[in-house]
């Protein structure tokens, strides 16, 4: 009978820590697969691929391994003219978001189209597919659905690529894994959350705009603005280039820090960039001993910078 109370208490102890985990974990859990995906979760897990954070895929957390967003203005197989649509191209070995691998989490009608019509269930991460988002009634109610384009159309990865002009591709899934990498999500949300949010910012978040998406990048403490939206306000990549680079070039009393290190070894041109030569202009600019700012290098194709901005200019 010695430490009969112990013993009864550890047990309550794991029966409520159990019940507790039950509770806020797997219960919400089953919710949230229930939940009908919208048409900004299916474009955001098919632009940004399986995950966007550490991944065995991508342990160093590079970027490696994400789709290729592209614009698409003919048709990949015969050349024809069409309307610009977005498609999505995974590439041999890509992983595929739950959206393709785990069709349930896109809850009742989304699932139905996207195997039935959109015959998701046929993709292969083997050979690599292009996927794109369409729409279409169930019972009564339009909705988006996933379309794989490789079982529909015969439009392979490679083929595409090769179709579309650099201009028209985004690299949206290593971009946001760079957000999540140099902790933009540290100073930045992307959640409003009151009403004065909403005038400014725009609109919160729907539940079912997270289907598949991981990880959300909700952020946790506000120290700049809310980005959700920031594409809807400001498109310019311009704009967005020049801040990063160094953020007093457009907010003179910004306690941002300079993301120049991105733009790599050398520019669009395949010039070597020279950090310590524009900083030392910069520093001139600032103490009044010239007129205007040194010129931001131009990025090259494959630099990070231009990724990163791919990310933030597809937050609408």
């Amino acid at each position: 009978m010695a430490f009969r109370e112990y013993k009864i208490g550890t047990r309550l102890f794991g029966v409520a820590l159990g019940g507790s985990m039950m509770i806020t974990l797997y219960f919400p859990t089953i919710d949230m697969t229930s939940v009908q995906a919208t048409e900004v979760a299916l474009r955001k897990a098919l632009s940004a691929g399986r995950q966007n954070g550490f991944a065995y895929e991508d342990p160093f957390v590079t970027g490696e391994g994400k789709p290729v967003t592209v614009v698409l203005r003919k048709d990949p197989v015969t050349g024809e003219k069409m309307e610009p649509m977005e498609a999505y191209v995974f590439p041999p070995g890509t992983p595929f978001p739950s959206a393709i691998r785990h069709p349930r989490t896109l809850g009742s009608g989304v699932k139905e189209l996207s195997l039935q019509q959109g015959r998701i269930g046929e993709a292969d991460e083997s050979r690599g597919a292009v996927f794109y988002v369409d729409h279409a009634t169930y019972q009564g109610e339009k909705l988006a659905y996933i379309v794989n384009a490789t079982a529909i159309k015969g439009w392979q990865p490679e083929q595409v690529l090769a179709s579309v002009p650099e201009e028209d591709k985004k690299y949206i899934g290593t971009g946001k894994t760079l957000f999540v990498r140099e902790q933009c999500w540290w100073c930045h949300t992307l959640l409003p959350e009151q009403t004065q949010d909403w005038q400014y910012f725009g609109v919160p978040p729907r539940l079912g705009d997270f289907n598949s998406e991981g990880p959300t990048a909700f952020g946790s403490d506000r120290k700049a603005p809310d980005l959700l939206h920031v594409a809807s306000r400001n498109s310019s990549r311009e704009w967005m280039l020049m801040h990063f680079f160094n953020p007093r070039l457009v907010q003179p009393h910004s306690i941002m820090p300079r993301f120049d290190y991105l733009w790599d070894e050398v520019d669009a041109n395949g010039n070597k960039i020279d950090y310590a030569a524009w900083r030392k202009a910069y520093e001139e600019y600032e103490e009044g001993k010239r007129i205007y700012p040194p010129e931001v290098p131009e990025p090259h194709p494959d630099s990070r910078i231009r990724k990163l901005v791919d990310f933030i200019l597809s937050l609408k």
